[in-house]
């Protein structure tokens, strides 16, 4: 394994992390300038670089530079005691795996050294192919149902109301619905129903003539005109005032719709695809969506699951955002842990596969390195545990994730001494004491409960008859 190299002119600093590398059996070299580290490149490049930024002769930030034309793959940490928010800005922008404020805790140094190795270790290539990303992500039988739905629309023409709850990807799944019919090749024309001003959203639907009211200088053509020979997408329809469910209805009825201020009919072929959160039929039940267009649109009914019936995706899904994050920012794609993967999968993500996207944005800004663990993620996050059974078990991966982040050997012995001896001390607790009871409880034989008492240090629970 190739050395961790230590640059900083401060003697002081060298030795402590000489000490401490020395006692993690970590490889290193230790270098006082900039200049004479880069004349060590060619000859051996380092597994890691650690560098302060103020130097005389050449910066860290010099150094992270020339490395990264030379060395892309090798991740540098950026030290300096000179904590501000333009020093912090120029190490990141110029690639650093991440920055570490002096004073700093020796252990933490330490751990994110080993992050850096192993970063370093995996030697993938800079981006992943860029293999054309499908227009909907989904393995689980509910989206596969949809993949099937759009299939057997694509020759249709007709009206389809998609529900689902906020940020499902609902206007995703009209853009295919028309991508893939008859008029795939003719314009899609989307509106949210609910951010338009219920003054405007007349006009934004039909268009207006000059004159029609104060301020129309012109004649403008509505989404209706726009979409002609298309498709026409409605979002968040359930919040449609109700005259405008009057004229939509008639639109629907009689292929023809009239401009606002406008006396001549003009005839329409669009088709239309509406959307909502909402629960239609419980809104005409309280007089505030009407029925008659509620069946008009209900032709082709198609739900789309929330992120928390689809938890499979959610690997998937994060690897897609990651990359496609990565390529737009023009940065390296970060990478979900095992560990970090799974505890996503446990979140309820109320704002379903849009707060995932948004999650993933997050991460390839803020995450350190290129491997995103539990810790990384947002606090807010880390902070929600997953109301769920496997609650422990996640908990469980938290811990092996600190334990393996700090170097710890024997990590499986000791996780399951500790473990043994909760459930020993619980199923004792439960019983009173009585080892017959409680060893059937647990499924073991007593004498081999007896063994472990002893192996446990659980001896001065006083044995209790049966």
């Amino acid at each position: 394994m190739r050395p961790v190299w230590i640059i900083d002119d401060d003697r002081s600093i060298r030795w402590v992390f000489e000490k401490a590398l020395t006692r993690e059996g970590i490889a290193f070299k230790t270098f006082a300038a900039a200049p004479e580290a880069m004349a060590a490149v060619p000859a051996a490049p380092p597994q890691v670089v650690v560098t302060d930024i103020r130097m005389p002769g050449r910066s860290g930030l010099e150094l992270l530079q020339t490395l990264k034309e030379r060395c892309p793959q090798v991740p540098v940490i950026i030290m300096t005691a000179y904590s501000d928010l333009e020093n912090a800005v120029a190490a990141f922008r110029g690639g650093a795996f991440e920055y570490l404020a002096k004073p700093f805790d020796v252990d933490h140094a330490v751990e994110l050294i080993r992050r850096a190795m192993h970063q370093s270790l995996r030697g993938e290539d800079k981006f992943e192919s860029d293999t054309s990303a499908p227009e909907i992500l989904g393995q689980a039988p509910s989206m596969q149902e949809v993949f099937r739905t759009i299939g057997r629309l694509s020759q249709s023409q007709a009206t389809v109301l998609i529900t689902g709850e906020s940020g499902t990807g609902k206007e995703l799944v009209a853009r295919a619905l028309h991508r893939h019919s008859p008029r795939g090749t003719q314009p899609f024309i989307a509106i949210n129903t609910a951010a338009i001003p219920k003054d405007l959203l007349e006009s934004e639907l039909f268009g207006h003539e000059r004159g029609a009211f104060t301020g129309a200088q012109s004649m403008r053509r509505g989404r209706f005109e726009q979409a002609e020979g298309g498709t026409l997408f409605l979002d968040e329809i359930g919040d449609m005032p109700p005259d405008l469910q009057t004229r939509l209805l008639r639109v629907l009825s009689e292929s023809q719709f009239y401009r606002v201020g406008g006396h001549q009919p003009i005839n329409t072929n669009v088709r239309v695809i509406a959307a909502t959160h909402q629960d239609l039929e419980l809104k005409i039940k309280q007089g505030l969506f009407r029925e008659d267009l509620f069946h008009r649109i209900n032709v082709i009914r198609l739900r789309l699951p929330p992120l928390r019936e689809r938890r499979e995706d959610i690997p998937l899904l994060a690897k897609h955002f990651l990359q496609k994050t990565a390529k737009e920012l023009g940065v390296e794609t970060k990478h979900l842990s095992n560990a970090a993967t799974k505890y996503l999968s446990l979140q309820e993500f109320p704002g379903n596969v849009r707060q995932l996207e948004n999650l993933c944005h997050w991460l390839t800004v803020m995450a350190p390195g290129q491997d995103i663990e539990i810790r990384d993620l947002p606090p807010d996050l880390r902070a929600e545990a997953p109301a769920q059974a496997t609650d422990w078990l996640n908990a469980l991966q938290i811990e092996v994730e600190r334990a393996l982040g700090r170097g710890e050997q024997g990590i499986m012995s000791e996780l399951t001494r500790q473990f043994e001896k909760a459930l020993i001390s619980r199923a004792l607790a439960h019983t009173g004491g009585r080892r017959i009871e409680a060893a059937s409880l647990l499924g073991l034989g007593r004498n081999t409960l007896t063994r472990k008492i002893q192996e446990l240090g659980l001896e001065d629970r006083p044995e209790k008859a049966d």
